[in-house]
């Protein structure tokens, strides 16, 4: 099932579901009870669309590809390294990302979305994927220049606008282990890579995730991205496209 999140002609936020290019109306509570009532309500290439998500927390891995780590000189971690975004830095497909102006250098990431589908705390790998309700794609937007300067990331990753998420959570049958994770911008590939080159695989990361907190169902985790990480300047469009998830498109604009 696709599951989306979109603008009524009201402008309230309504959750739906995708048959093909038609939305049907939704009823219950994603990742929990949602179901289809049949009911159309609109077309996907005419609805205004939201984030797919509402978490309570964002999880990043940071340097999850070794080519990642290595093409800005940092070491290799030994562990995962995690770090948060704000849920108000979420943003949905083709909405505006603000390049602030307290910063001179702003990256685009692209990265594998992996969303919780259940009340979860010391997981166990081997029981990881049971909990995952759904996949999405995402860019783990980075003011760089900030990110270097503070020491750690919290700033330089969690400017409003800076988590794009969608186009929709894919919450049925789908192989995260090998897919193609891309980013353009302008029509350019900046990165293009595969999940299976992880260092820490999904079950791992889940694993080790809920040994220190408590996920709960619509919690995110991004998993980390891969190499090719380049600027981008105000005016410039990036798409995010992971294999089997659909392509996610915003537009970077100067602060006002």
């Amino acid at each position: 099932m696709r599951i989306i999140r979109y603008l009524n002609g009201t402008g309230k936020a309504e959750w739906g579901v995708l048959d093909g290019d038609k939305i049907l109306a939704a009823e219950g509570q994603p990742l929990v009870d949602l179901r289809a009532t049949g009911t159309v309500v609109g077309d996907l290439q005419e609805a205004r669309l939201l984030a797919p998500v509402t978490p309570s927390k964002i999880i990043c891995v940071g340097r999850n590809y070794r080519s990642h780590a290595e093409e800005f000189g940092n070491p290799v971690p030994d562990e995962p390294l995690l770090f948060m975004k704000p849920p108000s830095a979420i943003v949905g497909p083709d909405a505006d990302v603000v390049y602030p102006t307290l910063s001179r250098r702003v990256d685009p990431e692209a990265e594998l979305v992996l969303v919780i589908g259940q009340d979860c705390h010391k997981i166990a790998a081997e029981d990881a994927f049971s909990v995952i309700g759904g996949y999405t794609c995402g860019n783990d937007m980075t003011a760089r220049d900030i990110q270097k300067s503070d020491g750690q990331w919290t700033r330089g990753k969690g400017f409003d606008t800076f988590c794009p998420l969608g186009p929709w959570l894919e919450t049925g049958e789908y192989n995260p282990r090998d897919v193609r994770v891309t980013c353009t911008v302008d029509g350019e590939v900046r990165q293009d890579g595969r999940t299976r080159d992880f260092i820490f695989d999904i079950p791992f990361l889940i694993a080790y995730i809920t040994r220190f907190t408590r996920l709960l169902p619509g919690d995110v985790i991004m998993s980390g991205t891969p190499e090719g990480v380049r600027s981008m300047e105000a005016g410039q469009q990036v798409t995010v496209a992971v294999e089997g998830l659909g392509e996610l498109t915003n537009t970077l604009v100067a602060e006002s």
